[in-house]
């Protein structure tokens, strides 16, 4: 399909008619349509676009290959007319009019400079992916439009692109839409294979579409380059007539292209590739996709303090991207290593980073740019507010922030490096202390994968890295040298490795927790586990800057070892000197200790001789707002206080509101040991609580207890499991002839009554049924064990009275 032909071409002129009447547009292009080439030079004549086109482009490989298609296609080299920048390569001049870039390199520049001055229009290329950093420089272009440059066009284009959801950002975009050309595709169900390893099942798959297709070159999805590099061992040796070619992040420019391009002698190719595949590249010649349904991303664990990677299955959305591989260029043919059946039960689309990313990056450029609420902002989806709680936390540690959320000085400077806060900060302390090429060189090893080798070892890695040749190891120390200069110099006599490392990461400084060396405790309060077999087993200390896995169980797969003496030495602006309060439950007391402490862990602890007496009551008072009630010695007293306020529905006797509230009646009481607390003046603190209206309120509900008609007062008992009950001698109520009731409305006591002895006769809530019913057979039991005592056949005509028949007797004379 030559350029005159592409799909794209039908709908350019609605586009450019578009950005003539407005600032904005969504352009929906199906992959191959042609998009990502031609929309920007053909931006270049417009009489608004006086200056450059700025290309976002979602990763480094698909930034080059796209200008230096677009380039060709002028009949031009790249660097002339159209240009790129990436973070190791670049090629523009004085003469360059569009400039393809990566998103992160786009929000950079729009920080130093938020007009943007020279540039007439930013496309969003692939803005479906949803980067974090995609989505962060379509929010900072949309202000930079609204207060500075109403003239400015922001174009967003994708081939699966909720376009409304993004013109409504764009304050009512017009959206335009390209059919494409539709190759046919065929889908063929290979079905998993659990019994296999993933490379086991790929090769076997890919050995099948090889022999049944017979032309085209093969294009393979796998989740990362572990997985890559394993299986192109095993294709070798399978299919050793065929050209099998690496494509992901970690290739030098010229693997790149080799993977991009027919092979010039004609040799059919397979090419395995991770998810940088997936869109914005067209792989020449490819016909047949292999995909094994993975896909690896990035995300922020808040429970560890780490950004690991975790596979998942690709979307529905991804896996057509995937597909869609196979048929730019004319019919083709996807394989999957998954059922049909299984297909809908798969996510439609991948989550935005914004919800599973680190946020630190994101609230530092935030702070930068002078976004007072983050939320105001144009997003598709709000940052989520625990994530950018955890990451205004984590800048505060490292200085970026103030207490009120505003940007330092040395926050300003960490902006300005191109790099995320963690080691923007580490290069800058690094470069006070005289050491800013080795912690530069360190940032790039952190952030670019596969740089000297894979060891748990970041010294090891580090050397290696120092002693390798290649072009990309070449190219990346020169970068790492371009940021130890952007960083200030000190005079200082330099730093150890993993005193740079830690100061970068401080909460992932570690000490070991057993013997073996496997178990790890970090500054931060996790726990790490560390591989048996890594060099790093015999560390006391490490410094952490990489871990992968759960929260639970992350392992350290980045580390540098430490020294006490180095700790002690290099981190002793860490280290506090404070006191402690610890719980010593089996003594119910506070244990006041003095530690030297470095985040979480322990380095000395003793006993305090001066504990601050409210931080002990403070403590204490914490303790059973956690706990509860039963912490306290309260006395039966105010035991019954609290159960006949909760039977009264009195809220402020409720156990949840004492427990809240403990600062204001509890507080006053307290010392060092619970059971000191003196029980008069906790049930002081307790009635206090009730006003003058609430105390008769309680005792209209719920009296404390219950007169007798002999003039014996019982408590009734509101714990009782059949209601409200009173324990009495049955004598007591000679002559009533009404049941006994309590509360308003009235409601009938349990009567537990008991013989002269305090033995159990009867339990009623029906005294004259009990008096004229039961009671005969009573007497004729209880008479002859008690017979001093009245047993009257008609006992609610007697009169009441304890004493004993004599005794009554003579009382009546």
């Amino acid at each position: 399909m030559s350029r005159s032909t592409l799909p794209i071409h039908a709908v350019l002129p609605d586009l450019l008619a578009a950005l003539r009447a407005r600032a904005a547009a969504v352009l929906i292009a199906p992959p191959g349509a042609g998009k990502t080439t031609a929309v920007a030079p053909a931006l270049l004549a417009e009489p608004w676009c006086t200056g450059s086109v700025i290309v976002l482009s979602p990763r480094r490989v698909a930034a080059r290959a796209a200008a230096e298609r677009m380039a060709e296609l002028m009949g031009e080299a790249a660097g002339e007319t159209i240009g790129y920048l990436t973070r190791l390569d670049s090629k523009r001049s004085a003469r360059t009019r569009v400039l393809v870039m990566t998103e992160a390199i786009f929000v950079a520049t729009i920080l130093k400079d938020p007009e943007l001055s020279g540039v007439s229009a930013v496309l969003f290329d692939e803005a479906h992916e949803r980067h974090l950093d995609s989505d962060l420089g379509l929010a900072l272009a949309v202000e930079s439009q609204q207060v500075l440059r109403d003239d400015l066009r922001l174009v967003v284009m994708s081939a699966t692109l909720d376009g409304q959801r993004f013109a409504a950002l764009l304050d009512g975009a017009p959206v335009i839409e390209s059919e494409g050309k539709a190759w046919p595709l065929a889908i063929r169900w290979l079905g998993a294979r659990p019994e296999l390893r993933l490379d086991d099942a790929m090769a076997s798959a890919i050995a099948t579409a090889w022999r049944e297709q017979g032309e085209g070159d093969l294009l393979a999805f796998l989740p990362g380059v572990g997985e890559i590099e394993r299986l192109r061992e095993k294709l070798v040796q399978r299919l050793p007539q065929a050209l099998v070619l690496p494509l992901h992040g970690q290739c030098d420019p010229a693997a790149q292209r080799a993977a991009i391009r027919r092979d010039p002698e004609g040799r059919r190719r397979i090419v395995l590739a991770t998810a940088i595949a997936e869109t914005s590249l067209t792989l020449d010649g490819v016909s047949i996709v292999v995909d094994a349904g993975l896909s690896r991303r990035a995300e922020f664990d808040k429970a560890a303090g780490v950004t690991r990677l975790v596979t998942h299955r690709a979307s529905q959305a991804s896996a057509a991207q995937r597909a869609g591989r196979a048929a730019r260029q004319g019919p083709g043919v996807a394989y999957r290593l998954w059922e049909e059946a299984a297909h809908a039960g798969r996510p439609a689309f991948e989550p935005p980073e914004i919800l599973v990313s680190d946020l630190a990056p994101l609230a530092l450029t935030l702070a930068q740019w002078g976004a007072g609420d983050a939320a105001a902002m144009a997003w598709l989806d709000p940052p989520p507010p625990p994530a950018m709680a955890a990451a205004h936390a984590l800048l505060l540690s490292l200085g970026a922030l103030d207490e009120g959320g505003r940007i330092t000085p040395h926050g300003s400077a960490m902006a300005a490096l191109p790099l995320e806060p963690r080691l923007a900060h580490m290069l800058l302390h690094a470069a006070r202390h005289g050491a800013a090429g080795d912690a530069a060189a360190l940032a790039l090893l952190l952030q670019e994968r596969g740089l000297g080798g894979r060891s748990d070892d970041l010294h090891l890695r580090f050397d290696t890295w120092q002693r390798d040749r290649s072009p990309r190891a070449q190219a990346s120390r020169k970068l790492a040298e371009r940021w130890a200069r952007q960083a200030p110099q000190g005079s200082g006599d330099g730093l150890p490795l993993a005193a740079i490392l830690a100061e970068g990461f401080p909460d992932l400084i570690a000490r070991r927790r057993d013997p073996s060396g496997e178990l790890w405790l970090t500054a931060g309060g996790r726990g790490l586990r560390l591989d048996p077999a890594s060099p790093l087993i015999r560390a006391e200390w490490l410094a952490v800057g990489e871990a992968q896995g759960e929260a639970r169980g992350a392992r350290i797969t980045g580390a540098i070892a430490l020294t006490e003496a180095e700790v002690t030495r290099w981190l002793g602006h860490r280290i506090e000197r404070a006191s402690t309060l610890r719980w010593v439950a089996e003594e119910r007391r506070v244990e006041a200790l003095l530690e030297q402490r470095l985040g979480a862990i322990v380095l000395a602890r003793g006993s305090d001789p001066n504990p601050d007496p409210a931080a002990i009551a403070r403590f204490l008072a914490d303790k059973v707002r956690a706990e509860g009630l039963g912490l306290l010695p309260l006395s039966p007293a105010s035991r019954a206080l609290l159960t006949r306020a909760a039977h009264a529905g009195l809220a402020a006797l409720a156990e949840e509101a004492l427990q809240a509230e403990v600062g204001d009646w509890l507080l006053p009481l307290l010392g060092r040991r619970l059971d000191d607390l003196p029980r008069g003046k906790l049930h002081e603190a307790l009635l206090a609580r009730l006003d003058h209206a609430q105390r008769q309120q309680l005792d209209a509900l719920a009296p404390p207890s219950f007169r007798s008609p002999a003039g014996t007062s019982h408590e009734i008992d509101y714990a009782d499991p059949g209601g409200p009950s009173v324990e009495v001698r049955v004598q007591a109520l000679f002559g009533l002839d009404r049941h006994p009731t309590y509360g308003k409305p009235p409601q009938p006591l349990l009567l537990k009554l008991t013989d002269p002895g305090g033995k159990p006769l009867q339990t009623t809530r029906d005294l004259p049924g009990f008096w004229r019913g039961s009671w005969r057979d009573v007497v004729k039991d209880a008479k002859g064990r008690y017979p001093k005592h009245r047993w009257p056949d008609q006992p609610w005509t007697e009169d009441p009275s304890l004493k004993t028949k004599n005794a009554f007797e003579r009382q009546r004379k």
